[in-house]
């Protein structure tokens, strides 16, 4: 049978010989470097994997959790025992169990015991362990701990023959492989960790949720996702918060065990006098703390200059004065008795509530990304990505297996219990001969089994006992507990034999470990139609963009701007003059074929210079703007290179959300960014280097939201594409360029004059009525 680096060999297989050297040793026994450094590095790998980083499916910890929650249940540290120094467990794992740096056992005993890290925690701490603003806890030799009442769900079961145990580092003491959790605490506490080559985020869930969950698979093995989300909504944070991700991202996550989930705060707003109000963040994100959503707020409105910048840019100055314009001041009144309370006041009364949220949620941590990737060790050893389904069949299985066991355990008890307590009665039934066996006996144990048919075990306990348990009170209690083992041994068996009465059983046990343990949900589940906008709305007005040649750009108010009243710096002069909206997008084509957004609302007005366009996009690989255009998200464009290459889409396809831009239209070696061309009409007109011009139907051009497209106009070798258009049908059809001389020319084409030149796509198209290179069409 074949294996794979995840095969767990049997502890109980023999001992193999040694088998011979590997063939690449050399006649020396020295193994090559690369070789070498191969296998250890698969060495390591695979004990970060298996042995640090990545949860089991089964009880859902990683082994030094595990580690630490053994330990204190051998010292006894139950929820009603004392507590103790947390020191006393550090040294009794890392010397029996976890043969490594004090720190890393109590930075994973710290964890477990915050109420703001784990959803259902396992350590009771006693001391400081740590807050939501990132201070680390007290050294282990101030704090103390033991476990609380849940744990108990992990570790009640483990004298019972739930667990196979083996050997520890040393070989001095027994672990166990896997703690008998009696819930799915994989998705009770989540899990994150970082191995080699694969990381693990699994988030919290309600602990009442997942035992209806779990109860509804149980009864229906066959129910898919659709059955489970409804009782299974969605994570359940510690800290609260609201999850407004759509219901289908939250299934594409738990479908593939791979997403990310939108997550944001939770406030209230507190009305004051004379109008006034303020707004009361009590619950946050999960891993977000008051601290960082204060300091994210001190960098916004007192930002510094970005790395080799010598003052701020144009961006910082805008979002400053947005946030500043909106927030008049912020305070964390956070306490014992208000775990998150962050005050935050507007800076006036009059402005929207909602918008003075908007700002705030989209450019600090009170809205954030929470991903969700719920990779563990699965029951077959090996480490996977789950889905929700996947982990919940799995955590069933081992379910079955721990409860059967655990049946089997207490059956052998039982039966061992009878059959000693059978012995008693023989005695107790002829007491005068046992006395008189053992009494005129060198040897009185072969006596009595010779005597009364006993076995060993029987003989021995009946030498052991004191005559005072075989008085007669003693024998209606050994007929008594004989009547009440036999009764439990028919039950125990009738629930091996039984698979209907061991679901039974299961499903009772998880429906009252519910009850008992099982809270109210903390996180509310709650769509928001769309992510909170990064600005307040601002108004809707016509403005006109200025660019110039040497990048500097700016706007003036309206529309019908006088070009001639425009002014520029020395040596410069204009290269676009666009009349749009403050709601429209600016779009810049760069050299290489990026595209970058730039809202037109954020751009310096009035009779200056402007701005470098640099410092409001962040051009990459030396690119300069060679195409800009601003219109309303929806107009559609006709978009084509030198190369003769194009496509259809709209101007929202070519908008992206990142200051770096995105790649838009995909250019070769040498081509360029022709001018876009607005779509009016049915029929798109092209036109060549040599004066040839192509008309052919719009529907023949390929929509699509950016990349290389198709062939736009046959071309000659050395021959390239200089313009293009989508005039309206009925509207005339000017090409302008170089004539004759080098001297400007135009040509017009009534509806009418343009039959000749009609054609399908990618043809060579026609020569014009007069000689000239076209530099335009419109």
């Amino acid at each position: 049978m074949s294996n794979d680096i995840f095969d767990t060999p049997d502890p109980a297989s023999p001992v193999q010989p040694p088998s011979p050297p590997p063939a690449e040793l050399g006649a020396d026994g020295t193994l090559p470097l690369d070789l070498y450094a191969e296998r250890a590095y698969l060495a390591y790998a695979m004990s970060v994997v298996k042995s640090r980083a990545l949860p089991q499916v089964e009880d859902g910890l990683k082994p030094v959790q595990r580690r630490i929650l053994y330990a204190m249940s051998e010292m006894r540290l139950s929820p009603g025992a004392k507590h103790v120094k947390s020191a006393r467990v550090v040294g009794d794992v890392i010397g029996k169990y976890h043969p490594h740096g004090d720190s890393s056992v109590y930075d994973a005993m710290v964890r477990v015991a915050q109420d703001f890290s784990l959803r259902y925690p396992l350590v009771d701490g006693q001391g400081n362990f740590g807050s939501r603003d990132g201070d680390s806890a007290a050294a282990m030799r101030y704090t103390e701990c033991r476990l609380t009442p849940i744990a108990e769900l992990l570790l009640s079961e483990i004298d019972r023959g739930t667990v196979d145990f083996v050997p520890n580092y040393d070989g001095a003491f027994e672990e166990p492989q896997l703690l008998p959790a009696r819930l799915p605490f994989v998705l009770l506490n989540g899990a994150s960790g970082i191995a080699v080559g694969m990381a693990t985020e699994i988030p919290p869930h309600n602990l009442r949720e997942v035992a209806e969950a779990t109860c509804h698979l149980i009864r229906h093995p066959e129910a898919g996702l659709n059955d489970i989300l409804p009782l299974l909504p969605g994570p359940d944070f510690p800290g609260g918060g609201q999850l407004i991700s759509s219901p289908d991202a939250i299934r594409d996550a738990y479908a593939g065990g791979r997403g990310s989930l939108r997550v944001r705060a939770r406030w209230h707003f507190e009305e004051l006098a004379r109008g006034q109000w303020r707004v009361i963040v009590d619950q946050l994100p999960h891993g977000v703390s008051a601290a960082g959503v204060l300091s994210e707020i001190e960098t916004l409105t007192n930002p510094q200059p970005r790395t080799g910048k010598k003052e701020l840019s144009q961006e910082q100055k805008n979002l400053k004065q947005l946030v500043l314009g909106a927030l008049d001041s912020i305070r964390d009144e956070s306490s014992d008795k208000a775990p998150v309370r962050i005050v935050l006041e507007p800076k006036s009364s009059r402005q929207n509530r909602d918008e003075f949220m908007a700002v705030l949620l989209a450019h600090t941590s009170l809205e954030t990304s929470v991903s969700v990737n719920m990779t563990m060790i699965g029951r077959d050893g090996r480490p996977q990505q789950k889905n929700l389904v996947q982990i919940l069949r799995e955590w069933i299985d081992f379910r079955y297996v721990t409860v059967e066991r655990r049946t089997r355990h207490r059956l052998d008890e039982v039966d061992r219990r009878i059959h000693i307590l059978e012995g008693r009665m023989i005695a107790f039934l002829h007491i005068e001969e046992v006395i008189r066996v053992i009494r005129e006996s060198d040897e009185p144990k072969p006596a009595l089994i010779a005597a009364f048919g006993l076995t060993d075990i029987q003989a021995e306990d009946i030498l052991e006992i004191r005559l005072r348990q075989l008085a007669r009170l003693e024998g209606f209690k050994i007929e008594k507990e004989l009547a009440e083992l036999r009764e439990e041994r028919d039950g125990l068996q009738h629930l091996l034999d039984s698979r209907p009465a061991m679901t039974r059983l299961i499903l009772k046990e998880i429906t009252d470990d519910a009850k008992k343990y099982g809270d109210d949900r903390r996180t509310l589940i709650e769509a928001v139609a769309a992510v909170a906008p990064a600005e307040i709305s601002v108004p809707d007005e016509p403005i006109t963009v200025i660019l110039s040649r040497n990048g500097w750009i700016r706007s003036r108010q309206g529309h019908g701007i006088d070009p001639a009243g425009i002014t520029y710096k020395a040596g410069d002069f204009a290269f676009a003059l666009l009349e749009t909206r403050t709601t429209w997008p600016l779009v810049v084509i760069d050299t290489h074929g990026r595209a970058y957004t730039i809202k037109a609302a954020e751009l310096p007005g009035g009779r200056g210079d402007g701005v470098p366009i640099a410092t409001l996009a962040d051009f990459q690989d030396g690119g300069k703007p060679a195409q800009v255009l601003a219109d309303a998200p929806d107009t559609r464009y006709f978009f084509a290179n030198s190369g003769s290459y194009g496509f259809i889409c709209t101007l929202a396809d070519a908008t992206s959300r990142q200051r770096a831009g995105k790649a838009f239209m995909a250019l070769e070696k040498g081509e360029t960014v022709l001018t876009p061309a607005k779509v009016h009409g049915e029929w798109i007109a092209a036109a060549s280097e040599g004066g040839r011009v192509l008309i052919f139907p719009r529907a023949e051009m390929k929509v699509q939201a950016g990349g290389r497209g198709v062939i736009v106009m046959g071309m000659d070798e050395g021959e390239t594409l200089c313009a293009v258009a989508v005039p309206a049908d009925d509207a005339v059809l000017t090409v302008e360029g170089i004539g004759r001389g080098s001297k400007p020319a135009s040509v017009t084409l009534k509806p009418a004059q343009r039959e000749g030149l009609r054609h399908r796509r990618a043809r060579k198209g026609a020569p014009l009525a007069i000689r000239l290179k076209p530099e335009r069409m419109y």
